[in-house]
Protein backbone atom coordinates (compact mmCIF):
# COMPACT_ATOMS: atom_id res chain seq x y z
CA UNK A 1 0.00 0.00 0.00
CA UNK A 2 1.14 3.67 -0.30
CA UNK A 3 2.70 5.57 2.08
CA UNK A 4 2.50 9.33 2.33
CA UNK A 5 4.72 12.28 3.24
CA UNK A 6 4.17 15.66 3.38
CA UNK A 7 6.29 18.48 3.00
CA UNK A 8 6.42 22.26 2.28
CA UNK A 9 4.62 23.61 5.18
CA UNK A 10 5.88 27.13 7.22
CA UNK A 11 5.15 30.35 8.27
CA UNK A 12 4.32 32.97 5.74
CA UNK A 13 2.21 36.37 5.82
CA UNK A 14 -1.19 36.53 5.06
CA UNK A 15 -1.27 37.32 0.74
CA UNK A 16 1.53 34.78 0.84
CA UNK A 17 2.05 32.02 -0.91
CA UNK A 18 2.84 28.09 -0.65
CA UNK A 19 3.39 25.03 -2.36
CA UNK A 20 3.08 21.43 0.01
CA UNK A 21 3.86 18.25 -1.78
CA UNK A 22 2.71 15.01 -1.10
CA UNK A 23 5.24 11.88 -2.11
CA UNK A 24 3.96 8.47 -2.11
CA UNK A 25 6.07 5.13 -2.11
CA UNK A 26 4.86 2.11 -3.38
CA UNK A 27 4.59 1.71 -7.58
CA UNK A 28 0.52 2.02 -7.88
CA UNK A 29 0.26 6.09 -7.25
CA UNK A 30 -1.86 6.58 -10.44
CA UNK A 31 -4.28 3.71 -9.37
CA UNK A 32 -5.13 6.31 -6.08
CA UNK A 33 -7.60 9.25 -6.46
CA UNK A 34 -5.33 12.05 -4.00
CA UNK A 35 -6.56 14.58 -1.75
CA UNK A 36 -5.66 17.24 0.96
CA UNK A 37 -7.59 18.17 4.24
CA UNK A 38 -6.60 20.03 6.93
CA UNK A 39 -7.51 20.71 10.49
CA UNK A 40 -7.69 23.44 12.37
CA UNK A 41 -6.88 23.44 16.43
CA UNK A 42 -9.78 22.74 18.11
CA UNK A 43 -11.88 22.10 14.77
CA UNK A 44 -12.54 19.06 12.86
CA UNK A 45 -10.67 18.05 9.86
CA UNK A 46 -12.08 19.51 6.51
CA UNK A 47 -11.94 18.85 2.80
CA UNK A 48 -9.66 20.93 0.99
CA UNK A 49 -9.12 19.75 -2.45
CA UNK A 50 -8.75 16.46 -4.78
CA UNK A 51 -7.71 14.81 -8.15
CA UNK A 52 -8.52 11.80 -9.71
CA UNK A 53 -6.43 9.59 -11.18
CA UNK A 54 -5.61 10.69 -13.84
CA UNK A 55 -5.48 14.41 -13.09
CA UNK A 56 -8.96 15.27 -15.44
CA UNK A 57 -11.23 15.77 -12.25
CA UNK A 58 -10.90 18.48 -9.75
CA UNK A 59 -12.91 19.27 -6.85
CA UNK A 60 -12.01 22.05 -4.30
CA UNK A 61 -14.20 23.18 -0.95
CA UNK A 62 -15.82 26.47 -1.63
CA UNK A 63 -13.54 28.19 0.64
CA UNK A 64 -10.18 27.73 -1.36
CA UNK A 65 -11.59 27.58 -4.64
CA UNK A 66 -10.05 30.41 -7.23
CA UNK A 67 -6.54 30.26 -4.36
CA UNK A 68 -5.49 26.71 -4.27
CA UNK A 69 -4.59 24.61 -6.88
CA UNK A 70 -4.14 20.62 -6.64
CA UNK A 71 -1.96 18.75 -9.41
CA UNK A 72 -0.57 15.78 -9.64
CA UNK A 73 2.51 14.15 -11.79
CA UNK A 74 2.39 10.39 -11.90
CA UNK A 75 5.93 9.72 -12.70
CA UNK A 76 7.23 11.54 -9.77
CA UNK A 77 4.67 9.98 -7.17
CA UNK A 78 3.78 13.36 -6.15
CA UNK A 79 0.60 15.60 -5.63
CA UNK A 80 0.88 18.94 -4.70
CA UNK A 81 -1.11 21.84 -3.80
CA UNK A 82 -0.62 25.13 -4.26
CA UNK A 83 -1.67 27.94 -2.25
CA UNK A 84 -1.70 31.33 -2.86
CA UNK A 85 -3.69 34.66 -1.05
CA UNK A 86 -3.29 32.95 1.94
CA UNK A 87 -5.33 34.28 4.75
CA UNK A 88 -4.95 34.00 8.90
CA UNK A 89 -8.19 31.25 8.45
CA UNK A 90 -5.58 28.74 6.24
CA UNK A 91 -3.52 28.00 9.33
CA UNK A 92 -4.22 24.65 9.37
CA UNK A 93 -2.28 20.91 9.87
CA UNK A 94 -2.29 19.63 6.10
CA UNK A 95 -2.82 16.35 5.57
CA UNK A 96 -2.87 14.32 1.70
CA UNK A 97 -4.92 11.55 1.62
CA UNK A 98 -5.64 8.72 -0.99
CA UNK A 99 -8.09 6.56 -2.18
CA UNK A 100 -6.96 3.12 -4.28
CA UNK A 101 -9.15 3.22 -7.24
CA UNK A 102 -12.03 5.60 -6.38
CA UNK A 103 -13.53 8.76 -7.95
CA UNK A 104 -13.42 12.12 -6.75
CA UNK A 105 -14.96 12.66 -3.30
CA UNK A 106 -14.99 15.49 -0.20
CA UNK A 107 -15.65 12.69 2.64
CA UNK A 108 -12.94 11.93 4.04
CA UNK A 109 -14.14 8.33 5.26
CA UNK A 110 -13.18 7.27 1.70
CA UNK A 111 -9.76 8.09 1.48
CA UNK A 112 -7.79 4.46 3.48
CA UNK A 113 -4.16 5.86 3.37
CA UNK A 114 -3.15 9.47 5.14
CA UNK A 115 0.23 10.92 5.41
CA UNK A 116 1.40 12.71 8.88
CA UNK A 117 0.60 16.06 8.12
CA UNK A 118 2.28 19.06 7.83
CA UNK A 119 2.29 22.64 9.36
CA UNK A 120 1.23 25.63 7.37
CA UNK A 121 0.83 28.87 9.47
CA UNK A 122 -0.66 32.44 7.89
CA UNK A 123 0.20 35.31 10.09
CA UNK A 124 -2.07 38.46 9.52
Amino acid sequence: QVQLVESGGGLVQAGGSLRLSCAASGHTFSAYVMAWFRQAQGKEREFVAAISRSGDVIQYANSVKGRFTISRDNAKNTVYLQMSSLKPEDTAVYHCAADFGGRVRSEEYVYERWGQGTQVTVSS
